[in-house]
């Protein structure tokens, strides 16, 4: 076994295992029979509506990452890029340790498009900080309604100010392509997120709930930025964590914020299966290489064209 599959499974080994301590972690604080309950008890209505917020907001992330692609010369069609990009939603919760969602979609675009790997990289990059920006954005707007966060509010207001300014200058400066399409594509950043906090509060709905939202959105956004560091599996466990510690300090129901995490998981993994038409069904896209042989590819194509 050569050492880049060795490593592959590694990784894989030690997300399952940091997932599971971290869900381990999170069963001391709560009941999961009562997370189970809710989970039986829930309204239909207001799930299957919390998916059709995240669904669009999906669509909508496509269009946004359309946006970066057309400004370095990909003029794809959006029906192309969308089912590529279900198809990337599909493999990153089925390759975990391979190439992964992004990957596949670098592999793709440059195969038939022939542009510089970099190139593709950097307008997948982007498109990923621009929901890394949104999700400041939403937070910041959700702390003035949280007395519980005892800060001046103009400090995380004049932060994000600043961190924005910092941002679009260093872009502009060393990726003028991209920085071209700044204000389009983080306006559309921010409607995805928020038709994901449309997800979350029909999740709550579901619970009959008539507390407070806010408390839960904030929690949600922190564990949202826990759940993109690449620890666990598919973010699971990270997301619950951060979840159940946000309730101690918020005064929220633990149980129904760690129902919220899984719910809108499992909401989001439904929506990503919808991809698994492109692999078994649709000639449309070859099916995902292994690490190795994307990396191959890649490296031999951009010499080609250097």
């Amino acid at each position: 076994m050569d050492r880049q599959k060795l490593w592959s499974i590694l990784k894989v080994v030690l997300k399952i295992l940091f997932t599971g301590v971290l869900l381990y972690l999170v069963s001391l604080k709560i009941d999961f029979k009562e997370v189970k309950e809710r989970f039986i008890k829930s309204d239909p209505f207001y799930i299957f509506l919390a998916f059709v917020f995240y669904y669009i907001s999906q669509i909508l992330a496509s269009w946004r990452c359309l946006s970066l692609l057309k400004a370095i010369g990909l003029d794809l069609p959006f029906g192309f890029n969308f089912r590529l990009y279900l198809l990337g939603m599909f493999y990153n919760i089925t390759l975990p340790g391979g190439v992964g969602g992004d990957g596949y979609k670098i592999y793709i675009l440059r195969k038939k498009y022939k542009l510089p790997t970099k190139r593709i990289f950097l307008a997948m990059l982007f498109d990923r900080l621009s929901g890394l920006w949104a999700i400041g954005l939403l937070a910041v707007s959700l702390i003035i309604l949280i007395p519980k966060i005892d800060i001046p509010q103009t400090w995380p207001i004049i932060a994000l100010i600043a961190g924005t300014g910092i941002y679009y200058l260093v872009m502009k400066k060393f990726f003028p392509d991209y920085s071209r399409k700044f204000i389009q594509v983080h306006v559309k950043a921010g409607a995805v997120q928020l038709l994901q906090l449309f997800s979350v509060i029909a999740i709550l709905l579901s619970q009959d709930f008539s507390g407070k939202f806010s408390p839960y959105l904030f929690s949600f956004l922190v564990s949202t930025l826990a759940a993109n560091v690449p620890v666990s599996f598919a973010g699971v466990g990270a997301r619950e964590y951060v979840m159940t510690h946000a309730s101690s300090y918020f005064g929220m129901n633990q149980d129904l914020a760690v129902f919220l995490s899984m719910a809108f998981f499992l909401v989001s993994t439904f929506a990503a299966l919808t991809g698994i038409w492109f692999v078994y069904r649709s000639k449309e896209f070859e099916p995902a290489p292994s690490q190795h042989e994307a990396e191959v590819f890649e490296k031999e194509a951009d010499e080609r064209i250097e």
